[in-house]
This record gives structure tokens, C-alpha cells and sequence, in this order.
């Protein structure tokens, strides 16, 4: 990151909600389920798959996440009444991770079971290096009563080639991405061409094993590698799948499904859309600079 994009980042949290909410609206479906829904079904007219994330993290008391599993509840009920090719994105922390474990496996493990009478999938999302093992924890937990859930695992931690692997007897489905949480360099590659290495070494682990992959990138580079490997290794279309986040890079989105491959979006909705907007842009300096711009640009809102 330049200097002016990191001054940018480091000053976006004095910018009015409203400029940031204005670029923010390529991050997120919107603040209501309607609005994912038709998103999603959009999506699904392009040939492009979907997971549906209801926004929120952290929550700090046991009704708050009680909240958030009736609305991934509805999640799920909505895309199966309007038949769409969707899936459910979820945080642990959202259904009370840092409360009581035994507390949040049984809110995930409703949702899985839900997902399953409905024939789709509960996906989990990593969060911070704090909660890399309960999460793990949890995922095993499931994953050895129910094949219709996956977790994600980032590149740029050192750990996750030992994660991976031990995941492998479990013929997981996992979504391999980079990792967006800040993390001391002890425990995390900080370099790009370090981050991009792994990536790469953990694909061909994932490739070489019985998992189903979720190749979650932007990156020209690593979609090129996936693509080589994947002719390399003479893969069936039912062992992996694209996914991209909404609004980063579309017309690379388009350019994978033309080419032939199943491409999922992220797709988050909700009243918490300031925070994930924030990472989005500290993940994505040139577009926290178009907020900065318009704060100096007349009749801009």
C-alpha cells in the first residue's frame, strides 16, 4: 500500500457514514433479506452461483445470537421458497463463539440440520486467529454428522497447511482464501508473493485429496494457477467451484463463468454493513480513495 492509500484507510473512519455507505454499495446486497434475494436471483439469471452472509460478528449476549440464528433460519427458508441456487455464509462469533462453545455449536449445528432437510449448505466462515481452533473445533464436530458443511481456511496463516491436513480424513469442503484480519508476522505471511506461494502449495494439497475446494480469489495470478492445475489434474466439475466476493472484480467473475466453471458470490446483507465495508476497503485502497475523493467533489450526494 502507498502512503497516500494507507493515510486514505487510516483516515476513512472520520468520513460521514453517508459518503461511505454510497461506495460501500458495491460491498453489500443491502440492509434487507429482499434485498439479497433479488440480488442472488440475478446472479442465478448469469449463470453465477450464490452464499447469502447475514451481517454481524461478535455479538455479546446470548440473545443476540439467538437473534442472528433466527435470521440465518429465514435465510434459508427464503431461498428455498423462491428456489434460488444459493447457499448460507456464516461467523461463529455471530452465534455466540466467545459466549459458550457448546452454546454455539448447537445454534450452528440447527442450521446445518435445516440446510440438509433443504438440500443445501451451511458454509463457515474464519474469522481473527483467535478463534482458529474453536472454529476447526466446531467444523470437525459437524463435519463427521453431516457432509453438507464447509469452512474456510487462510493462506496467509502459517498454520493452515497442518489445518488442512487434518481435516483431509474428513473429505472436507473447504474454502481456501488469503485472509483479510490483521495478525502479528509470528503467525501470519505478510508479503504478497509469500501469501500467493501458499495459496498455491495448499491448492495442490486440497487438488491431490478427496475435498471439495472453493477456490475464494481475485487474484488473476492464483485463478491462472487453479485453472492450470485443474487441467493438470484432470478434475471433475464436482470437486471445486470458484467464489469471488460481491463487487470486487466482476468482470473477472464473467470471465470464469465463461470459461466454462461455477463461480460463487458472496453476497452480505444487513444492518452492519459499516465494519465489513471497512475491511472491504482496507483489502481495497483504490476504492477507499474514491470515498476520500468525493468528499471534495460538489453535489456529489
Amino acid at each position: 500500500m502507498n502512503p497516500l492509500n494507507e493515510l486514505i484507510v487510516r483516515t476513512l473512519p472520520l468520513v460521514p457514514k453517508k459518503i461511505v455507505r454510497h461506495f460501500a454499495s458495491r460491498y453489500i446486497a443491502g440492509e434487507k433479506l429482499e434485498d439479497a434475494l433479488a440480488l442472488v436471483k440475478k446472479l442465478n439469471e448469469q449463470k453465477k452461483l450464490a452464499t447469502i452472509d447475514v451481517l454481524g460478528e461478535n455479538i455479546t449476549n446470548e440473545n443476540e445470537a439467538i437473534e442472528a440464528l433466527k435470521a440465518y433460519k429465514l435465510v434459508l427458508n427464503k431461498i428455498k421458497e423462491n428456489n434460488l441456487n444459493s447457499d448460507l455464509s456464516i461467523k461463529l462469533t455471530q452465534l455466540g463463539l466467545k459466549l459458550d462453545f457448546d452454546f454455539c455449536y448447537a445454534n450452528v449445528e440447527e442450521l446445518v440440520k435445516l440446510a440438509k432437510e433443504y438440500n443445501n449448505i451451511v458454509e463457515i466462515d474464519m474469522e481473527d486467529s483467535s478463534t482458529t481452533d474453536a472454529t476447526l473445533e466446531i467444523y470437525k464436530k459437524l463435519k463427521s454428522k453431516y457432509d453438507n458443511v464447509g469452512v474456510a481456511i487462510q493462506a496467509y496463516l502459517k498454520r493452515s497447511e497442518s489445518d488442512i491436513k487434518a481435516l483431509l480424513p474428513l473429505k472436507p469442503r473447504i474454502r481456501l482464501c488469503k485472509g483479510i484480519y490483521i495478525e502479528p508476522e509470528t503467525i501470519a505471511f505478510k508479503k504478497k508473493e509469500l501469501i500467493n506461494y501458499n495459496f498455491k502449495h495448499l491448492l495442490n494439497i486440497l487438488f491431490q485429496s478427496e475435498a471439495y475446494t472453493c477456490i475464494a480469489t481475485h487474484d488473476g495470478e492464483l485463478i491462472s494457477e487453479a485453472y492450470r492445475l485443474i487441467k493438470d489434474y484432470n478434475l471433475n466439475d464436482d470437486r471445486f467451484e470458484f467464489q469471488m466476493l460481491l463487487g470486487v472484480r466482476p468482470e473477472l467473475g464473467n470471465e470464469i463463468v465463461s470459461n466454462g466453471y461455477r463461480l460463487r458470490i458472496y453476497v452480505p446483507f444487513g444492518e452492519h454493513w459499516y465494519a465489513y465495508s471497512m475491511r472491504r476497503f482496507r483489502e481495497n485502497p483504490q476504492i477507499a480513495g474514491y470515498v476520500f475523493k468525493a468528499i471534495f467533489t460538489k453535489n456529489s450526494f
